[in-house]
């Protein structure tokens, strides 16, 4: 019986042992097994915060791809046009992807007026609070920046003019620094620009016109519509706080200085395609999202007339910006709509195909580079 203890206690020291032995291999290499499996957890984790922020993957190896793939290869080969980055969308699923010419999927390209979709979704997301309407007038918003004549057709411009590129202008407002050098104020230069058309009855475009947009959402909310929108837009679709240019005033630019990767613009067009709907929660209500995206007005391309349309000889075959313009959104064919940049940034939301197209570019000819995504792309969607 004695020999059975001393042969028990002595096991149990070998297991003691062992057990100390362990735990100093462990702590020798940088921590014990408990933090081991917390920066696993901590892993773990962080992957499942960036599963989160990207987009679901079921990429094709087919006919859609090829067609991508043609329209790198074909546009390669074309003057003024460079296509730096392509992602389409099928269903909420990327199905391609590709960066090309400089074009990097983590680093954020130039929105040039493809920031003025974002804007005028801000501007929807006050109306569906309730903080604005679309009747609304300019002139109610900014009463301590009014010249002192107020003219009757300044006094008639509302929200929705400004939407729709309708407020009455024919020329673009000057920004430029006065005598003594001091910034423009640039609600103020916008307010004191001649109105010489009736608003809602002429087109033109006019990127100070969505500046005013994000003035108006500032002055309702009490937030740049940077800020507005992180809680309500950039957050719930996963996209990392964007950089937004400024004005002297300190109010986000609205049409023009918004900085995005090329998912982050195709998660904003499936939103839209999703009628305001994001992993169940509604966003944007569907009746913003039909309005912004139909034909509200008659459009012509940017630094053209109204009338001027025939001596140019512009048609709808020739040029893409006649097919209409909703609420900084231009329509395209087969019931297609897009948010629209200069040097070739679109985001093509494609309702009756389930699909979006994301493209940076750096492209002088636009209409070039619109047409050959139509062509290439419309086909096999």
């Amino acid at each position: 019986m004695l020999l059975k203890v001393i042969n028990y206690i002595s096991i149990m020291k070998r297991h003691t042992l062992i057990a100390l032995s362990a735990a100093v291999i462990l702590a020798g290499c940088g921590g014990s097994a408990t933090n081991q499996s917390t920066q696993q957890n901590t892993n773990v984790s962080k992957q499942l915060s960036e599963d989160v922020k990207a987009l679901p993957r079921k990429l094709d190896n087919g006919k859609i791809k090829e067609a991508a793939d043609n329209l790198f290869a074909a546009t390669d080969t074309m003057e003024n046009v460079k296509i730096q980055s392509v992602m389409i969308l099928k269903y909420g699923n990327v199905v391609y992807e590709r960066w090309e010419n400089g074009g990097d999927k983590n680093t954020p390209h130039v929105m040039h007026s493809v920031s003025k979709s974002f804007c005028a979704t801000a501007v929807g997301m006050a109306v569906d609070d309730g903080k604005i309407k679309v009747s609304d007038c300019l002139i109610d918003f900014f009463p301590d920046k009014l010249p002192e004549n107020v003219s009757p057709t300044l006094e008639a411009i509302t929200v929705k003019d400004l939407l729709t590129m309708n407020c009455g202008h024919e020329t673009e407002v000057n920004l430029d620094q006065n005598i003594i050098g001091k910034p423009v104020d640039w609600v103020e230069a916008f307010l004191a620009h001649p109105v010489t058309k009736k608003p809602g009855t002429w087109y033109c475009y006019n990127s100070i016109g969505t500046y005013m947009l994000s003035a108006i959402v500032q002055k309702v909310t009490g937030e740049k519509v940077l800020d507005y929108l992180m809680p309500r837009l950039f957050e719930p679709l996963g996209i990392e706080r964007p950089k937004w240019e400024e004005s002297p005033q300190n109010i986000n630019c609205g049409g023009w200085g918004l900085y995005l990767k090329t998912e982050d613009m195709a998660k904003f067009g499936q939103l839209f395609l999703q009628k305001g709907l994001w992993k169940g929660k509604r966003l944007l209500s569907e009746t913003w999202v039909e309005e912004a995206s139909k034909c509200q007005v008659p459009s012509v391309p940017a630094g053209t007339r109204p009338d001027e349309i025939e001596k140019k000889g512009l048609t709808t075959d020739n040029c893409a910006w006649l097919l209409g313009y909703g609420y900084q959104m231009w329509r395209c064919p087969e019931n297609s709509f897009r948010a629209d940049g200069a040097r070739g940034q679109y985001i093509i939301i494609c309702p009756d195909k389930g699909a979006v197209i994301a493209v940076t570019a750096d492209s002088p000819d636009l209409q070039k580079e619109l047409v050959s995504i139509y062509d290439f792309l419309f086909p096999v969607l």
